[in-house]
């Protein structure tokens, strides 16, 4: 009777000292928003694939041809409410349905029309219709602007005799077209016309020297005819590529920062809490061990101690980053060699106090080997500690990629901050006024080290008068 209820008060008084716990931590009200932070950090990590408009950031983060349907360097699409202008943000229509006319054995007609409500100042920087294909076809699109004119933009043939990508710039396919119905209304010497200026200006003899914006409805009627019975057509779709562009706009590889933001957050968290939770442990160890043995081997380790901990840190991540290649495994292991010795000293002096108590002096006189007394009666009690050190830890781990990335020497194989802000400072972001790329990542990196900050104040609060009073 008596064994089925020990488990049952041993349950009951863990629960009794988290409860007591967190009624002392809830007090504390930057721990709360430490924690609400957090929570809201690893939300974003578990729902990252809804969060992005483009789920396939993480793994194609530098693959050029993912991204080059969005415009360069745009900003964000709510600077249209601050704006005098509205500018055109990026939009993608994939919801189109053909409608298919048989005209012989070989050879069928698919038609669509898209209709595009145009109600903005400043038109979009390129019209791209792409979709992927197997066979053979030609693609012709027309346009049907609000006033009423129609202009043939596209008519190319495409063929492959197996699965492949098809894309058209409208930008630049339509060209000739565009100039010629551009000149019946202004016949200038303009040599260069941007192509989507005159499809989304009215028509008058300005449409060249200062085109007006042409609001209304747009509709793009796709004419595809397919040369042979297999050819199929699967994932079409039009991509206006606006002036601006999603919630944190685009980079000088047209890769959108919001989507690289929310990707960086998981290896945020990642590279933060691994290095924070490896080096303490070995801190903690290394600390409790020094203290039990004391004597020569205290010395030792002391003396071992203070050689790592007066290496400048920075700079030998620097070099070694340098000399072996970049990795965030090696990252993550170099910074461990270094971090473990914050909580020595602190694990130290705790430990010198702990082994004096009457419970380690009986596991000894019974026999208990060392290792025995320093893993079961001394690590455990400072295991609170230990939670409030990897959280306070946390933060520097996150600086530290930050800056190695900053610098180049970073794993440019993953999306972090650091990579983000590396690739701002080689796009020139700062001297170009290119604010959305450089200010949300470091928002991101302040905002993640403030919450484990706050955490680790919260935490240190509360047990350290506890374990100062053992």
């Amino acid at each position: 009777m008596s064994a089925e209820k020990k488990p049952k008060k041993s349950s009951s008084r863990l629960k009794m000292q988290l409860v007591d716990f967190w009624n002392e931590f809830k007090q504390i009200k930057f721990g709360i928003i430490g924690i609400i932070f957090l929570v809201i950090a690893i939300l974003v990590t578990i729902f990252e694939s809804f969060l992005i408009p483009f789920p396939e950031a993480s793994t194609r983060w530098r693959d050029i041809t993912y991204w080059e349907d969005n415009p360069r360097n745009a900003p964000p699409a709510w600077i249209n409410w601050f704006s005098k202008k509205d500018y055109t943000p990026t939009t993608y229509i994939d919801d189109i349905n053909f409608e298919e006319n048989i005209m012989s054995p070989t050879m069928t007609l698919m038609t669509s029309v898209i209709e595009y409500d145009y109600r903005y100042d400043v038109p979009p920087i390129d019209l791209i219709y792409r979709g992927r294909y197997k066979g053979s076809f030609t693609l012709n699109i027309v346009l049907e602007r609000p006033d009423g004119n129609v202009l043939n933009l596209v008519n190319k043939n495409f063929s492959s005799p197996s699965w492949k990508d098809f894309r058209v710039a409208i930008g630049t396919e339509a060209k000739n077209p565009v100039q010629s119905f551009a000149k019946k209304y202004q016949n200038s010497s303009v040599q260069s016309v941007k192509v989507n200026n005159v499809l989304f200006a009215q028509a008058n003899e300005t449409i060249l020297s200062n085109p007006q914006p042409l609001k209304g409805t747009y509709k793009f009627k796709v004419n595809i005819i397919k040369t042979s019975a297999d050819t199929i057509i699967e994932e079409p779709k039009l991509v206006l590529s606006g002036a601006v562009s999603g919630i944190l706009g685009t980079d000088n590889a047209k890769r959108d920062i919001w989507s690289g933001l929310i990707a960086g957050t998981k290896w945020a968290l990642f590279i933060g809490l691994l290095t924070s939770a490896i080096s303490v442990t070995v801190g903690v160890i290394y600390g409790v061990v020094s203290a039990y043995y004391g004597g020569i081997v205290d010395s030792v380790m002391q003396r071992i101690w203070e050689i790592f901990a007066n290496i400048p840190l920075l700079p030998v991540l620097i070099v070694l980053a340098a000399i072996f290649k970049p990795s965030i495994w090696s990252l993550i292991i170099m910074m461990c060699l270094f971090f473990w010795v914050g909580p020595v000293k602190t694990v130290r002096s705790m430990a010198l106090q702990i082994k004096e108590e009457t419970y380690v002096e009986a596991a000894k006189a019974l026999g208990a080997s060392h290792a025995r007394i320093i893993f079961k009666h001394m690590v455990p009690i400072l295991i609170p500690y230990s939670f409030a050190s990897m959280a306070l830890n946390v933060p520097s781990a996150i600086l530290y990629e930050a800056s190695v990335s900053l610098l180049g020497l970073g794993d440019a194989t993953i999306v972090t901050w650091g990579q983000i802000l590396h690739d701002a400072m080689n796009g020139g972001a700062v001297t170009n006024g290119l604010w959305w790329w450089v200010v949300p990542p470091g928002i991101a990196i302040a905002l993640i080290g403030m919450t484990f900050a706050f955490i680790g104040f919260a935490m240190d609060t509360i047990l350290n008068p506890k374990l100062r009073t053992r």
